[in-house]
């Protein structure tokens, strides 16, 4: 099983600056912030489907559709409890269910799931050295920047020793899907250690690593690789630019916005 969303193709999304790269994972976050009905966020979720396709990023998209399903339904449904606007459709003494609050957290659920889309779509076609070399060209300092990166490869460690330990644990006839849901999740708790020793200890390597390259000893380290900027990387920064305003426009004008009635 895969454990690095990052997907190598040919595209020209892939090619562009990853400073480009960053700016529009900030004015993808910038758009989605500014609205709330769930129409007007239907238009970035179109762009981010046909963006999925052209890139190649259905595998990782398909990989975590339980969890946009997930993030839809319980958002919609945790708004239908505390969002008590509107003629009422149906009246329980925990669910409240009108048109506003409908709208409102269907509105919510496609926000947070256009979040998460964005940051998976971001991560299929970017490097973690794109995106340190992106915060760095941004003004972000560079242990900074590095912090920031570093937890997209610790994650995949983690996820790496636990896949290990769990094969290991198979191997040596450890049945986790024996029992009920609660006694199988009761068997992934001896796991914890070994996963958590052996990351831990991959941490610690790395550190050292780091170290003996002498991580610190200059404000500017120097790179091996040259990200020159291009045309497309223009005439994306302008598209960018252009979505971020008619989204700021949308919010202005008051067209984004969720009416209580």
């Amino acid at each position: 099983m895969p454990i690095f969303l990052y997907i190598e193709r040919a595209t020209f999304i892939h090619r562009l600056h990853p400073t480009v790269k960053v700016f529009a994972l900030f004015v993808m976050f910038w758009s989605v912030y500014w609205v709330d009905h769930p129409l007007a966020l239907l238009p970035l979720g179109l762009v981010m489907l046909a963006l999925a396709e052209f890139t190649g990023a259905w595998p990782n998209f398909y990989r975590l559709r339980w969890l946009f399903i997930l993030v839809i339904l319980s958002t919609t449904l945790a708004w239908m409890v505390f969002y008590r606007k509107g003629p009422a459709l149906i009246n329980l003494p925990l669910i409240h269910l009108s048109r506003a609050s409908l709208v409102f957290g269907l509105g919510r659920g496609l926000k947070l799931a256009e979040l998460l889309a964005t940051s998976v779509l971001f991560l299929s076609t970017t490097k973690v050295e794109e995106f340190t070399a992106g915060l760095a060209r941004l003004g972000v300092p560079y242990r900074v920047g590095f912090a920031i990166t570093l937890a997209f490869r610790l994650v995949p460690l983690f996820i790496d020793s636990a896949l290990t330990v769990v094969q290991a644990q198979n191997l040596r006839g450890y049945d986790f899907n024996r029992g009920g849901p609660l006694e199988r999740v009761k068997r992934y708790v001896p796991v914890l250690i070994p996963v958590f020793m052996g990351a831990l200890r991959k941490a610690n390597s790395m550190a050292m690593a780091l170290e003996a390259r002498g991580f610190g000893m200059s404000r500017q380290p120097t790179s091996f690789i040259d990200y020159p900027v291009e045309a497309s990387d223009i005439a994306a920064t302008a598209a960018l630019l252009a979505l971020g305003a008619v989204y700021f426009t949308i919010y202005y004008t008051g067209y984004g916005a969720i009416s209580p009635k």
